[in-house]
């Protein structure tokens, strides 16, 4: 059995799959927010619920918005800010009695739609978040891509590449730089821009609701955010030259996107083909935590 955990900023997750991938337990809980010890005891807790109700003991797996340093051991870039400096495998392991593997979420819902999902069976999965934030993860024969530094995939800390004159520079953003993708091409990013041109700070799909029905603003707000994650997505392309993109996160589900992205990126792209598909991840929120199981595939 493999057991695997999103932390996240909002709820904590647990999951424990059968070695074929067959769901046998799942189960969510607050994030104690700020709370570094509180999130230790939390993540012991879903771990004994998960073997009580299945009678086994699994392999664990651990997806973290951050990443370990590879030079100092301890948790590092986390927006969950009260884990930085931690040095969260060593402390789980001594919670637990086990060793424990932690990959950046992002990598982990590469690795979950690279084994089984949207992604499975090619070579190179370049998956991306676009939810409250904007990041992204590597597999490579559905393995995760850590790189030298633990910093493969942080695709999301770059500045939407090609800015028009009147995007320069672009917002703030949490990491301290102006207009990235993070900021730009996140639904955070498509709620802001709607709420700069109106006043008015909608959900996303209030917003996709008013574009669909004709609305300008909206109409202007989704044109733009189209133009920017495409061309990020431009760019990851000429670099990586992935075979596929697989898309998760709330602003996958907007099903235009899958239609609109491609002929938006084509002018950015250093080839005289481009034929990469872009595909929604087929395990939608459940991605990252089965991918953080796979960590041990």
């Amino acid at each position: 059995m493999r057991l695997g955990i999103d932390w996240g900023g909002t709820k904590i997750e647990i999951i424990a799959l059968s070695n074929d991938g067959k769901e046998l337990f799942r189960k969510r809980v607050d994030t104690p927010r700020d709370d570094y010890n509180g999130c230790i005891a939390a993540v012991k807790q879903l771990v004994g619920d998960a073997e009580a109700e299945t009678g086994e003991t699994g392999t664990l797996g651990l997806g973290i918005p951050g990443s370990l340093s590879p030079r100092t051991g301890v948790v590092k870039n986390a927006n969950s800010t009260w884990m930085n400096g931690k040095p969260l495998d060593r402390d789980l392991e001594a919670a637990l009695g086990r060793q424990v593997r932690i990959q950046n979420d992002a990598n982990c819902l590469a690795v979950s739609e690279a084994t089984d999902g949207a992604g499975a069976g090619e070579h190179v999965v370049h998956a991306i978040i676009i939810g409250t934030g904007c990041g992204s993860g590597i597999a490579i024969d559905g393995k995760a891509h850590l790189g030298a530094n633990g910093i493969g995939g942080e695709w999301g800390a770059i500045s939407v590449p090609w800015l028009k004159p009147d995007e320069y520079p672009g917002p703030d953003s949490w990491i301290g730089h102006k207009g990235v993708i993070d900021r730009w091409c996140s639904g955070t990013g498509f709620q802001l821009d709607y709420k700069d041109r109106t006043g008015d700070l909608l959900k996303g799909h209030e917003i996709m609701a008013l574009k669909r029905s004709g609305d300008a603003v909206a109409c202007a707000v989704y044109d733009d955010y189209v133009s920017r994650l495409a061309r990020a997505l431009a760019m990851s392309a000429n670099l990586l030259d992935p075979d596929v993109f697989v898309l998760g996160g709330g602003m996958s589900n907007i099903d235009e996107l899958y239609q609109d992205l491609a002929p938006a990126m084509l002018p950015f792209i250093f080839s005289d083909t481009f034929d990469t598909p872009i595909r929604k991840a087929v395990h939608g929120d459940s991605s990252g935590v089965r991918g953080a199981a796979w960590l041990w595939g």
